[in-house]
């Protein structure tokens, strides 16, 4: 046991009870107590090491502990903390200035505290257009709060909040015909995940998006792109719609954004960007000054550090890598970047998270049958090859034990 486990007072176990005593059932139990992280590795209250390829679900860009975040936090928590929306502070105004700039065209943003209040102002600009409504796609993950909900093309996780705002239509995703035959003259947005990434890591077909610009601009439709799980460098560039050369009029960031600290994020272009005016909407948090430096630095060092290539460089060594295993439990490999969805024969994504965990890896069984891989996005070559190592034995030792109980 490691001093980690000491200075926690408490072993897994006892500190899942204490979970258990206390918290509301709404995640369930989580599967591990983690007490510490450094770079691409955390450990748990035991001391036990693991390679962390969930990266707080695709939270964790620059990892554990990155020393410009650590600095940039300190730094500014020591000289101002939070000042609400009454007050202007430096790092909201200078990171508002660079998303933008990554943007590459002028607009306005809208700075929350998650990716589900990003795409509840996106709701809200929708609404702000006088029409009423709104499509999405089925399958799709925009958030848990009601409007984000309404969007969110997930049965199960709507049902029993019934009835949710707005007149919603979902869509099969990347049917282009699907698509343009709800887009009318009355829809005031339709919002889309470039990858569907809490359905398995769905890639769409190619042209799918710049089909949907077309789509909305013939009917003077809003398309907001829900880019909180894919953009910041997740997929090796800014935003992943920049692959196809797609602008939409407004785009949702969050997740790998802070770096590990909580912030969303609602950039607006041209006629939407006008459309929230004063006493419109807010949140007393929003532009937080420390978090807001701590996003200034996550996306300083993936300028500096030349991290968007060495995503697209890692990502394809990891695609390659479960690819060249030839494993007869990986039905396909699909995503982009350092986003990817291991598809499985069978359902047995869970048995394959517990095999990893046994063996040292995080990962996330995020369907029955897809593993999604998120690291952060500094893993090195040398983490890609042990994790596939790891990975290859948990492979095995599902399909040893699936075979056995057949």
């Amino acid at each position: 046991m490691s001093d980690d486990a000491d200075n926690t007072g408490a072993g897994n176990a006892a500190l899942t009870r204490r979970w258990q005593g206390v918290m509301m059932d709404n995640f369930g139990t989580p599967r591990l107590p983690l007490v510490k992280g450094q770079g691409t590795r955390v450990r748990d209250a035991e001391g036990n090491e693991y390679l962390d390829f969930v990266g707080g679900i695709a939270v964790n860009s620059l990892g554990h502990a990155h020393p410009a975040v650590v600095r940039a936090v300190s730094e500014q928590v020591a000289s101002l903390g939070h000042v609400s929306n009454l007050f202007i502070a430096e790092p909201t105004v200078r990171l508002a200035e660079r998303l933008l700039e990554l943007a590459g065209r002028p607009g306005r943003v809208y700075f929350s505290n998650s990716g589900a209040e990003a795409n509840e102002a996106a709701f809200k600009i929708g609404r702000l257009t006088g029409r009423r409504h709104m499509v999405s796609a089925t399958g799709g993950f925009h958030g848990r709060t009601m409007g984000a909900l309404a969007l969110t093309g997930q049965p199960a996780k709507q049902r029993p909040f019934q009835p949710l705002p707005g007149d919603v239509s979902h869509v099969p995703y990347g049917d282009v015909e699907a698509l343009r035959a709800a887009v009318t003259p009355h829809t005031a947005l339709v919002m889309l995940e470039p990858l569907q990434g809490e359905n398995g890591v769905v890639v769409p077909p190619p042209g799918y998006l710049r089909a949907a610009r077309e789509i909305t601009a013939a009917t003077g439709t809003l398309l907001v792109l829900d880019e909180i799980q894919t953009g910041i460098g997740r997929t090796g560039r800014w935003f992943a719609a920049q692959a196809e050369g797609v602008e939409a009029d407004v785009v949702t960031l969050a997740k790998g954004l802070g770096g590990g600290l909580p912030i969303g994020a609602t950039l607006a272009f041209g006629a939407a960007a006008e459309l929230l005016t004063p006493g419109a909407h807010g949140s007393t948090f929003s532009g937080n000054p420390v978090v807001c430096a701590a996003a200034l630095a996550v996306l300083d060092t993936i300028e500096r550090a030349d991290i968007l290539d060495h995503v697209t460089r890692a990502g394809e060594r990891l695609r390659r890598g479960l690819k060249t295993l030839g494993h007869p439990l990986v039905r396909e490999v699909r995503g982009a970047g350092l986003l990817l969805g291991v598809v499985l024969e069978g359902d047995l994504a869970a048995r394959v998270q517990q095999a990893a965990q046994d063996r040292g890896v995080l990962v996330n069984a995020v369907t029955p049958d897809v593993i999604r891989l998120a690291p952060p996005l500094i893993v090195s070559d040398h983490e890609v090859d042990t994790f596939l190592d790891c990975f290859r034995a948990a492979l095995s030792e599902t399909l040893g034990e699936a075979l056995t109980a057949a």
